[in-house]
């Protein structure tokens, strides 16, 4: 308990702190679009300019990123539809570690990147994070990942958000149908939310090291006290607590909760499973696992069995399951996806892949002793 008590009077000094920073100018839908500060296009006509009555598409991307890789057929798709409405899409490199890896991607991709593609401007040396892009755009509108997309069009931001979400705001702002004031709104509110969520996040450690998953739900109940907004983003973490010995029926009730909620989104239905079935986890309950194996095979039907994540969090709730021989399948298909979507041969990328590969071979060894027992 008096881990929590700690826990929760530094969150109340840091939540302090991030209100003091509400004022914050976030780059936002309705503000003018930042200068293209790209270094060089690498493919396509080069824009220098956003021209009045123009569609634009500014699309951030990585050749490291296998999200990004998912999504360029897409682009490319909308590309197309869109090339006689003057639309014009642009593929940004940042984050890139080595950029002399882009060009080998592109002549990878080959048609199924078909619009222009431009480098971010990186001081000699310096920090690709710190990129001009990244930094005026990226940074500017508080995303955090990749890939991201701003559509812009007379000179100002439309939307923001995943390509993957794009074709119906595209559409409509294409059409000349499209109002962003309520969007824009509603992207602030879930910024200042996410600067709360940063700051409760940097309070969990202690709970987590120590598995005191009853003093966790104790702590978030009174962090999102008042906070209706709030009280619903961290229903993940809640959820994982419950079931992790919290209180594993009430777990089951969240769950079920969230399964619904985020059944056509993949992205939270894999977290929130890969939560409760997590392999720095010692035991799980039946249940959990059968409600994890559920979520995980949504999220891996709407990502077409070609997201290694997803694979990955499925094959491991399968076996928590008991399911050893679908664990141990799904895991070679995580491999598979692993491979065919991730190009660099890093030391982390090496270090993920044994995660997987270890991983199979424990599925395999559990599949052969239930089969001989």
């Amino acid at each position: 308990m008096r881990r929590s008590i700690i826990a929760l009077a530094a969150l109340t000094a840091t939540l302090f702190t991030a209100s003091s920073r509400a004022e914050e100018k976030v780059l936002n839908i309705g503000d003018p679009a930042p200068a293209l500060a790209v270094s060089s296009f690498v493919k396509g006509d080069k824009v220098e300019k956003f021209e009045p009555g123009k569609t634009y598409v500014v699309e951030f991307w990585a050749t490291w990123c296998g999200p990004c890789k998912q999504s360029i057929p897409h682009l490319t798709e909308l590309a197309h539809k869109y090339k006689d409405k003057d639309v014009q899409m642009i593929g940004v490199d940042v984050w890139e570690q080595d950029t002399k890896l882009v060009e080998p991607f592109l002549k990878e991709m080959g048609d199924k990147m078909d619009y222009a593609v431009a480098l971010d401007t990186v001081t000699e040396g310096g920090d690709p994070m710190q990129g001009a892009m990244a930094k005026t755009w990226l940074s500017a509108a508080e995303e955090h990942g990749i890939p991201t997309a701003f559509v812009i069009r007379d000179g100002k931001i439309q939307w923001i958000g995943h390509p993957m979400s794009m074709e119906e705001p595209l559409g409509k702002i294409v059409a000349g149908d499209w109002n962003g004031e309520s969007l824009a709104k509603e992207r602030l509110a879930k910024k200042e939310v996410e600067k709360k969520l940063s700051t409760i996040r940097s309070s969990l450690a202690a709970f987590q090291r120590s598995k005191d998953y009853k003093g966790l739900v104790i702590f978030l109940d009174k962090a999102t006290a008042n906070d209706e907004a709030l009280a619903k983003e961290m229903e993940w973490m809640k959820f994982m607590a419950l079931c992790n010995g919290g209180d594993v029926e009430k777990g089951l009730e969240l769950g079920a909760k969230l399964k619904k909620a985020n059944w056509d989104n993949a992205g939270m239905l894999n977290r929130d499973a890969w939560d409760v079935v997590d392999t720095a986890l010692t035991d799980v309950d039946p249940r959990v696992a059968k409600l994890a194996v559920e979520m995980a095979t949504r999220a891996n039907e709407l990502m077409k069995e070609e997201q290694f994540q997803v694979l990955d969090t499925l094959a491991q709730a399968q076996f928590r399951a008991g399911d050893f021989a679908a664990a141990a399948a799904s895991e070679e298909k995580a491999i598979k996806a692993f491979n065919d979507h991730v190009t660099e041969d890093s030391p982390a990328a090496k270090a993920y892949l044994k995660q997987f590969q270890d991983r199979l071979e424990k599925f395999q060894k559990a599949t052969e002793k239930k089969d001989a027992a």
